[in-house]
């Protein structure tokens, strides 16, 4: 059956678009159709709003896994803020999952602070990060602490994880390296690092810091974090791989999945830290 809708029925003081001189014909199949489409897009952008307003940041962090961080409260949103102080560094981080990918680093270590706008530029995620420490010794202070910073810092602007992905997978090419980083935000802090790094030094930057870098994110964020190296040969572009492919990661597990409604992302019920 068709419905004919002729321009006689509209005011004829009304100015139309001359397509209104012809008969328009729509079957009721395709006025149901679209009516179907508008209520679900009605459905699932009122859903995504209610998930990204909802989404509050935990304002206190059993002291057993802070690791020497105070955590500051922040505003709405998925924003963890930190401060890490020790006789050896003073750290300021601050995460947003839900920004445009806005770097604002500065560690004192220019490749990090380099490898820090790669987890923005590719996650998504406005990273500011502060830190003075004792470079004047080596890296691995700083480098240390500022992981340790940013793991809380996740751990803070997750919350209770609801709605999430919490699974993320991505393999990141740059020119000849090849890195793959699987990741699970379970609570269970896990790192298999199956990376070789052809020489001791980038620059001023010591290698070996790559992989305890992210032991000391997955210690406090609980996350479970497998990357793996399946090509390359120059060490800035294997290390600059495995943080894009690191972000890009991240990103999928921390985005909202509209089916699961805000419910947690596992068969327990909950997703904890501990």
């Amino acid at each position: 059956m068709e419905l004919s809708l002729s321009h006689r029925l509209f005011n004829s003081s009304s100015s139309l678009p001359s397509l209104f001189n012809s008969r328009i014909k729509l079957s009721q199949t395709h006025l149901f159709s679209l009516n179907n489409h508008h209520q679900k897009l009605q459905f699932f952008t009122g859903l995504h709003h209610k998930l990204a307003t909802s989404m509050e940041p935990q304002t206190t962090i059993p002291h057993a896994f802070d690791n020497g961080s105070s955590i500051t409260s922040s505003e709405t949103g998925r924003i963890g803020e930190v401060k890490r102080t020790t006789k050896e560094t003073n750290v300021h981080v601050k995460i947003n999952l839900d920004g445009t990918g806005v770097a604002e680093n500065n560690s004192g270590i220019p490749f990090l602070d380099h490898m820090l706008d790669q987890l923005a530029s590719h996650g998504l995620f406005d990273v500011h990060v502060k830190a003075t420490g004792d470079i004047h010794i080596d890296d691995h202070h700083t480098n240390e602490d500022v992981a340790l910073a940013i793991g809380t810092a996740l751990l803070q602007a997750l919350g209770d994880r609801k709605g999430i992905n919490r699974f993320g997978d991505f393999s990141a090419p740059l020119d000849e390296a090849l890195v793959h980083v699987s990741l699970d935000l379970s609570g269970r802090p896990h790192l298999n690092f199956d990376v070789q790094i052809p020489t001791q030094k980038v620059g001023k930057y010591d290698t070996q810091l790559v992989e305890h870098f992210f032991q000391s994110l997955v210690n406090t964020s609980g996350m479970t974090l497998h990357i793996r190296q399946l090509a390359g040969k120059n060490s800035h572009h294997i290390i600059e791989a495995t943080f894009k492919a690191f972000a890009r990661a991240l990103r999928q597990a921390t985005e909202y999945d509209l089916r699961r409604g805000g419910s947690v992302p596992s068969s327990k019920g909950v997703l904890s830290r501990s």
